[in-house]
């Protein structure tokens, strides 16, 4: 029973991690990768559809992104897309491929970035420490059925607390990594 419990945590302690480095990746460092632009939506044929799915997104040099539509006709969403998503991009016409340079991050915005950073990492472990918590409320409820013993409730209490300190240690390299990256000038 509480080796059940303790599967279920960490399943879902793992799920909070890969939520926090998505998120993570979706922070802008100054340096182009393609998952950047895996947020931006284009109208395409009356619906909206993520960019990677009507245009190839490679990465020209380490400032640059290149946006290559599958069909020329989209050109002009695609740019148009990318112009007024959030991102603060200016992204510029080559042909039939868009060519979107990444500005350098100013000082006041590399602060704001890793406030941001940092909320999410409170996040993330506020989320791993209810995951704690219930699944300590499930052991309680196994001891007052009676299906698990006082030593195994607390074996079990153990085992989750090393697990959640895991998740956290994991939570805060996450952290330090993006927030090294992110002083990178």
């Amino acid at each position: 029973m509480s080796n059940a419990i303790y599967a279920e945590a960490e399943t879902r302690m793992k799920k909070c991690i890969e939520a926090l480095q998505a998120s993570m990746q979706k922070i802008r460092t100054g340096r182009a990768h393609s998952s950047l632009l895996d947020s931006v939506k284009v109208s395409y044929y009356g619906s909206e559809m993520p960019l990677n799915q009507v245009a190839n997104v490679t990465v020209a040099d380490s400032r640059t992104l290149l946006v290559t539509p599958w069909e020329k006709g989209t050109v002009s969403a695609v740019e148009k897309a990318i112009l007024t998503s959030d991102l603060g991009l200016n992204p510029a016409t080559v042909g039939s491929a868009i060519r979107v340079p990444l500005p350098p991050l100013s000082e006041e915005r590399r602060k704001e970035l890793i406030r941001h950073v940092k909320v999410e990492g409170e996040n993330s472990k506020v989320a791993v420490r209810n995951v704690r918590r219930d699944s300590n409320a499930q052991l309680k409820e196994a001891l007052k059925a009676k299906t698990l013993s006082e030593d195994q409730e607390r074996q079990g209490q153990d085992k989750i607390q090393k697990l959640t300190d895991k998740y956290i240690e994991e939570i805060d390299k996450i952290l330090a990594h993006k927030e090294t990256e992110l002083l990178e000038v």
